[in-house]
């Protein structure tokens, strides 16, 4: 058995930047640009659940609530470290992008390059 558990908790965190039922961007992973709702915080395991994001795959038992069983989808845990307020995130990218030269006027500026045709057999 290993010494070392994934979900153990450690020293938990006094406080994170972000809170339930905020609104957060994911800013890594296979998630990236995704937003959604804090749902839960793990303070213990420094990790969020957000609304519609990181969707996993459970097997569930027979039971009251799932009479089929089966396999069911829910969301996953992201660490703290991943997610972003949306309202900052949204000011980030407003002052980074007016700040920065339009793609037209630099795609303008270069010089267009002939396209030699291809050699084919006749």
């Amino acid at each position: 058995m290993a010494l070392y558990r994934v979900n153990k908790p450690r020293n938990p965190q006094a406080n994170f930047h972000v809170k339930k039922n905020d609104e957060v961007v994911v800013l890594s992973g296979t998630q990236q640009g995704k937003r959604g709702k804090v749902l839960q915080v793990l303070r213990d395991r420094s990790r969020v659940i957000v609304e519609g994001v990181n969707f996993i795959k459970k097997a569930a038992r027979k039971s009251q609530e799932q009479p089929q069983g089966g396999i069911v989808e829910r969301e996953g845990a992201l660490h703290i470290s991943k997610i972003m307020l949306a309202s900052a995130y949204d000011s980030r990218k407003g002052t980074a992008s007016s700040s920065a030269k339009p793609a037209a006027e630099t795609e303008s500026a270069k010089p267009a390059a002939k396209k030699a045709a291809p050699k084919g057999k006749k």
